[in-house]
């Protein structure tokens, strides 16, 4: 059986056999092939800009029996259609067709969607300049457009 090299003029062939071995782990691999940037919708950006197309109800998934409300949104900065969860009791109420929405990551396991809301990887933080937070409980108005 051929052991590793081993010895004080050994540390070049280490370092090849590492680096090769590396791309044996599938983390390693789609970090360097950036797999996950090329097919993320944000481009590696933390939040996006997208107008809103339409409201939309997805079912939770079991146990869970729930319509959760989301909105399809158009990303301003290269046309891709995603959908985004509205957080907050009332938000769809808040939030129309044709609005600026900020969206960011909701916080799922290695940038997937979360909780029971199945294929859904987004939320909804900011309608036309102003926190949905705040829209939601009543603090501020949005904006006559």
């Amino acid at each position: 059986m051929a052991k590793k090299t081993r010895g004080e003029f050994a540390a070049r062939k280490l370092i090849e056999r590492r680096k090769k071995m590396r791309w044996k782990s599938i983390y390693y691999k789609r970090r360097m092939l950036m797999l996950d940037v090329k097919s993320d919708p944000l481009e590696g950006a933390p939040m996006a800009r997208g107008i809103v197309l339409e409201k939309v109800g997805r079912e939770s998934k079991q146990p869970n029996s729930a319509i959760r409300k989301c909105v399809r949104v158009q990303l301003i900065k290269n046309g891709k259609v995603v959908t985004a969860f509205l957080p907050g009791d009332g938000a769809l109420n808040v939030v129309d067709e044709h609005d600026e929405v900020i969206i960011e990551g909701i916080g799922g396991s290695r940038g997937r969607s979360m909780g029971d809301i199945p294929g859904v990887r987004w939320k909804v933080v900011t309608v036309n300049g102003i926190a949905l937070k705040d829209l939601v409980l009543g603090r501020k108005e949005k904006p006559r457009r």
